[in-house]
């Protein structure tokens, strides 16, 4: 048999695949290559395996192109970690290590020049910025170089979404690339004081470094976890290591990289998926070089190579941003935990209101809880007040308490944040003579009304259309918007408040890539302000002048029939109340509900989040659910329900015998989506091998059955999302 490379393509499927070595030069483990993939196309590939014996015969195996790398691009535990990593989450080999890589390194060409990228003015464009001939981002771009040259870095963090200007600029012969000189150290801000609690998180965790611990870090909203993950990212820096910080969404990179770079005076390199390519893999390069000691990110991120790994943290790790929902399913938390492992490094998870996953994990003695109680620098933890919506007139949704309380609020001076987890005007387009309502056609789905763009969204498969003049069935002109979302709610406001600035931020006002940044600035300033806001404001941003938070619309997540609703309820309220009174002045929480009796709400007030987790842990524990049960979701869709039921019934019929337990085959909570029919199958087991070793196998047949060639299927280990 022939000695061969086994190589991983980005392709969805549960193998690898061999090739003859190249006819020049030698590929090893972790390099990439070049070779021949399908009728005349070309592919780049990850070596896993060399010189491996193949059972193909020569005559029909394809030789390597060529081999892309002088040495491995992946080492040695990225490759193991990201080998157990597929292993556990079922995932397509291929498509796991993809993911280790940056967009610009899954492509035959050069690696970038790892010099720090620069920018200055020419003549013309100090001519140019003195007759006020550019406007927008292009003059923003001009000042800044005004100052003189600029690193890449820094224009990030001054100027996001800075490169459309640069190449406008650029071509325009106003700016040039240039060498950044050798930069002076960074003034480093001093650290402040730290509390007991705080430094005694820093002594235990501290004296871990240099081996594999998970650390669950718990602690209040305000009570500065941060502070502790700075002062630990400084002991591993002395040490000449490598640290990684995860947060869970962009917005919360740019004002992370000032807090680390201000206090560490380090560069830090940022990976996530609103920068340019180039950029995204100049970070991971110094990463893998060890030239990086800090790297913060989002979920992907957690693939960075860290050859001097000292320290690896999870911000929010509660939050359901880290779990990949399509592709590679993993979870950036558990596998940090992975990786923490492979590498001997402690993990500190973070968060205000820890996944039932993370408790589980502390009653169980795998993790080791430190606990943050106390808000320094807070007068007092905001006052959380319950509002009786019942037989309450009530203007767009609000109710006449919580107008009175923003009224009062933006009197004295300070912020108020009106918090709605539901973007556009209305939630359903009503006529008001016949009933007929906007649904989707694609998914059978009530239309969300955007009133600013006169358009019905559908949220689900962004299906847009406009929204009609008179109802299409009775053709009355009666057609009400039921419901309130955040466009609605900022209309209202603005109404009731005209004197007073009204911000919405959603998913909607924040499209361009600096917009999220641009509209929290001003909010840092000691005036009056309404926010309107989605669940983008729930989370790590510190607004001084912000006192009152009002909770409109949590009465959905009581009443949901997924088992996870109560948690994440209960960590939406916990988060968005943290928001109010995180300064000196003290904050107040209003939660607007027709059901204030009902037990999680009274037990989360009354007691706060920690009893009213346990609460729901023994819940889940009593049932076996997750984390006490073990769960695989099998989806599959296709545009003819029948050949989702075939392929459904197929793959349970191919399980057999296994101790398992089956829910299905059935239609998915929403069984069409952008015309395509969905269903599912859950395999739950009590014990994680139990489940593995039955599906291991089980995994590769799925993509050989007849039916499966009619769908599109995937699979979902520990799947947080049961549609």
């Amino acid at each position: 048999m022939p000695a061969v490379l086994r190589v991983a393509l980005p392709v969805p499927l549960p193998t690898l695949f061999d090739y003859l070595p190249p006819a020049t030069g030698e590929a090893v483990a972790g390099s990439r290559v070049l070779v021949p993939f399908g009728k005349g196309k070309k592919a780049v590939g990850v070596v896993v395996e060399a010189g491996v014996e193949s059972a193909v015969g020569n005559a029909r195996l394809k030789r390597v192109l060529r081999v892309l790398d002088d040495a491995p691009l992946l080492d040695a535990e990225l490759m193991a970690t990201l080998a157990r990593a597929a292993d556990y989450w079922l995932g397509a080999p291929g498509e796991a290590y993809a993911n280790a890589l940056p967009l610009a390194l899954r492509e035959d060409r050069p690696l970038p020049d790892l010099h720090e990228e620069a920018w200055a003015l020419t003549a013309a464009g100090r001519s140019a910025l003195d007759a006020g001939s550019r406007r927008g981002g292009s003059r923003a771009l001009l000042e800044a170089l005004a100052r003189g040259a600029q690193t890449a870095d820094l224009l990030h963090e001054m100027l996001p979404g800075w490169r459309d200007a640069a190449r406008r600029l650029d071509e325009a012969g106003l700016i040039e690339r240039t060498r950044a000189h050798t930069a002076e150290p960074a003034p480093v801000t001093a650290a402040p004081a730290l509390s007991d609690e705080q430094r005694q998180a820093v002594e235990v965790i501290g004296e871990g470094l240099g081996r594999f611990q998970p650390f669950l870090l718990d602690g209040v909203t305000g009570s500065g976890k941060t502070e502790v993950y700075l002062a630990l990212i400084e002991k591993v820096i002395a040490q000449g290591k490598q640290a990684l910080l995860l947060v869970p969404e962009i917005g919360l990179a740019p004002q992370t990289v000032r807090r680390l770079r201000e206090r560490l005076g380090v560069a830090v390199q940022v990976l996530h998926s609103n920068l340019a390519e180039g950029d995204r893999a100049r970070a991971w390069l110094r990463a893998r070089s060890g030239e990086a000691k800090v790297i913060l990110g989002t979920r992907s991120a957690i693939f960075t190579p860290l050859p001097q790994a000292g320290l690896i943290v999870v911000d929010e790790e509660h939050d359901s941003a880290y779990k990949q929902q399509e592709g590679f399913r993993y979870h950036a938390r558990d596998l940090a935990i992975l990786r923490g492992r492979a590498l001997d490094v402690p993990v500190v998870l973070g968060s205000a209101t820890p996944s039932l996953e993370s408790l589980a994990n502390v009653q169980a003695g795998r993790y080791r809880a430190l606990h943050l109680r106390a808000r320094p620098g807070a007068i007092r933890p905001p006052q959380v007040q319950i509002v009786d919506m019942r037989a309450q007139r009530l203007e767009h949704g609000l109710s006449p308490a919580l107008l009175a309380a923003v009224g009062d609020t933006v009197v004295r001076g300070e912020q108020a944040l009106v918090f709605r987890n539901r973007r556009g005007y209305a939630p359903v387009l009503l006529c008001y003579s016949c009933g007929w309502h906007a649904e989707c056609p694609r998914c059978e789905h009530p239309m969300t009304l955007h009133a600013g763009r006169r358009a019905l969204v559908c949220h689900h498969c962004d299906y847009t259309t406009r929204m009609p003049g008179q109802c299409p069935s009775c053709f009355s002109p009666e057609l009400k918007p039921q419901g309130q979302g955040t466009e609605r709610l900022e209309e209202a406001l603005t109404v009731h408040f005209p004197d007073v600035p009204v911000l919405r931020i959603d998913r909607e006002t924040t499209r361009r890539r600096d917009a999220f940044e641009q509209l929290l600035e001003g909010l840092h300033e000691d005036r009056p302000a309404i926010l309107i806001g989605t669940q983008m404001l729930a989370k790590g941003h510190d607004l001084p002048n912000l006192t009152l938070v009002a909770i409109v619309g949590v009465d959905e997540g009581l009443h949901s029939v997924d088992f996870r609703a109560s948690e994440r309820l209960a960590q939406l309220v916990v988060q968005v109340a943290g928001r109010a009174g995180r300064a000196k002045k003290p904050g107040r929480v209003l939660l607007q509900t027709h059901h204030p009796e009902h037990p999680l709400l009274r037990q989360l007030l009354a007691q706060g989040y920690g009893p009213s987790a346990a609460t729901l842990l023994e819940e889940r524990r009593s049932v076996q659910l997750p984390p006490f049960g073990h769960q695989v979701l099998l989806r599959a869709d296709a545009h003819q329900r029948e050949h989702v039921d075939a392929f459904l019934a197929d793959a349970a019929h191919a399980l057999g015998g296994a101790p398992l337990q089956l829910a299905g085959p059935m239609p998915a909570p929403m069984p069409l989506r952008a015309g395509r029919h969905r269903g599912q199958l859950l395999i739950e087991a009590e014990t994680r091998s139990a489940l593995h070793s039955a599906l291991r196998p089980w995994y590769p047949s799925l993509s050989t059955l007849p039916s499966a060639r009619r769908v599109r299927w995937s699979l979902d280990v520990d799947p947080i999302d049961l549609y």
